[in-house]
């Protein structure tokens, strides 16, 4: 799978272990940056690369994940969770359909963190379940209002 990395300056250690574990669960995983203060436009940038269907997913760092996941979700057709737990990961993408998510890496742990990583990855959202027509709701007033 192709996976675009972006973080905060904060976050960075922590990304670069990140890129380490999904590069040898075998992505191909490219780095956008984190040198840049203002995470919003290294997040949008792995937003708007993912969103253009340049890779299949994204994740986002920063120091708690809430700024990232903000910023990840402005971007039209981006759908951003921000996890904490595994449970949380998994379900970012059986249930929620999420190309992107936020990782805090002032509140999580690396081991923690390659964990969310790996069950992020390792499951896709299938269409036909009972999350879809909750899905098709969000897509639906995500269309509507892109131009506002």
């Amino acid at each position: 799978m192709k996976i675009a990395v972006g973080s905060d300056p904060n976050a960075g250690d922590l990304k670069r272990e990140l890129i380490d574990e999904m590069t040898a669960l075998g992505h191909q995983v490219t780095d956008l940056g984190s040198d840049d203060p203002i995470y919003a436009n290294v997040v949008i940038a792995v937003g708007e690369a993912v969103a253009a269907g340049e890779y299949e997913r994204g994740v986002v760092l920063c120091g708690t994940g809430l700024g990232a996941s903000i910023a990840a979700n402005k971007v039209p057709g981006i759908y951003c969770a921000l996890v904490t737990d595994a449970y949380q990961a998994e379900r970012a993408s059986l249930s929620n359909n999420a190309n992107v998510i936020a990782i805090g890496a002032q509140v999580t742990g690396p081991k923690l963190a390659r964990t969310l990583v790996r069950e992020f990855l390792s499951h896709s959202y299938v269409p036909g379940g009972r999350s879809e027509p909750k899905i098709a709701r969000i897509s639906e007033y995500a269309h509507k209002h892109t131009s506002e």
